[in-house]
């Protein structure tokens, strides 16, 4: 529930291109407002200012728990283990199906994909499924491989029923059944992770790095928040993470290999830069980014040419807050 509430754009529900009014009046007429979605209200934001403030501010289990300088910094390692391993793995590849040549194609997007999903699995998780030689084939790897491939699937997929409700009985394509199929499977695997967390809290082997969940079990220690348990919001906010932040790494990644390969003067300077600042005796650590000048210009030019769809996920005030000392939101009951 708001209070002291910018206005609501009327004109945008009866517009026949809605999502266009609607970015329109948050660019020309307020930064700030809220509309109704069916029985709940939500809140646009349509300022960098406003959306930091969301983030921070307002938003600090994520900023100041599990996406903090320091959380992060504690799991560099994760990150830098895992670069390691898929190369190897790569090699393994090509040492295995090579040609007369001595070359091997290689899907680059499922390659950058699944790097992305194990980095972040274990980061959230403390679980590795994805593998690029699919050395290891074990019954629960090939489950969380098919249903996670199965919901990025679906995460872009349309359903008419999404543009018009009252043709949501038809489920053309199936895509609801789908839907709920693939969720239950989530749910369960997410449930497996978390008892598993829980017996190795209770039996007191939990020297290694804590990962998000743990962070997440820790910070809500049973609460309930908006009238969802602790489990719920612990599984909901882990898989939110896995989501939003894969399949965009994955997209830019593979937009900015291709931009490279498409210009070799690019990439000669590329080379050449990490050649004079990090030497060719090692591999590119996260401390050497600062001095790779011209990659980081590669990075933002492909971010601006080619943006990712964002998938931030929805969020939920569990606490009254102010957003722009003007606007008032209860939470809610």
């Amino acid at each position: 529930m708001a209070h002291n509430r910018s206005p609501t754009p009327v004109s945008w529900w009866f517009s026949s291109a809605s999502p266009h009014n609607l970015g329109k009046h948050g660019r020309q007429i307020w930064t700030v407002f809220t509309i109704r979605i069916g029985l709940h209200r939500a809140v646009v934001v349509s300022s960098w200012e406003m959306a930091k403030e969301c983030s921070t501010a307002n938003d600090q289990i994520i900023s100041l728990e599990l996406l903090s300088n320091s959380r992060l910094e504690l799991l560099k390692d994760v990150r830098a283990s895992e670069v390691v391993t898929s190369i190897k793995e790569l090699y393994k590849l090509w040492a295995e199906k090579k040609n007369e040549s001595g070359l091997v194609s290689v899907e680059m997007k499922q390659w950058f994909g699944d790097l992305t999903l194990n980095v972040i699995l274990r980061m959230v998780a403390g679980k590795r499924y994805f593998s690029a030689s699919d050395a290891s084939e074990n019954k629960q790897a090939q489950r969380c491989r098919r249903v996670f491939r199965e919901f990025f699937h679906l995460l872009g997929l349309f359903a008419v029923a999404d543009a018009i409700p009252f043709l949501g009985w038809l489920d053309w394509g199936r895509h609801e059944k789908t839907l709920k199929k693939t969720a239950i499977e989530m749910d369960s695997i997410a449930q497996e992770w978390l008892e598993e967390h829980r017996r190795r809290k209770d039996s007191g082997d939990d020297n290694s790095a804590q990962d998000f969940m743990d962070v997440m079990q820790s910070v809500l220690d049973g609460k309930n928040l908006g009238g969802y348990d602790a489990d719920t919001i612990n599984k909901a906010t882990c898989l939110t993470l896995i989501s939003g932040g894969s399949d965009t790494t994955v997209v830019s990644l593979t937009w900015a290999l291709s931009l490279v390969l498409n210009n070799r003067d690019t990439l000669k300077k590329a080379q050449e830069e990490l050649d004079i600042q990090v030497g060719k005796k090692r591999l590119v650590n996260e401390q050497d980014i600062s001095k790779l000048v011209y990659l980081q210009a590669i990075v933002k030019e492909t971010l601006r040419l080619y943006p990712p769809g964002p998938l931030g996920g929805l969020r939920q005030f569990t606490e009254d807050c102010t957003l722009v000392d003007t606007m008032s939101l209860k939470a809610p009951v």
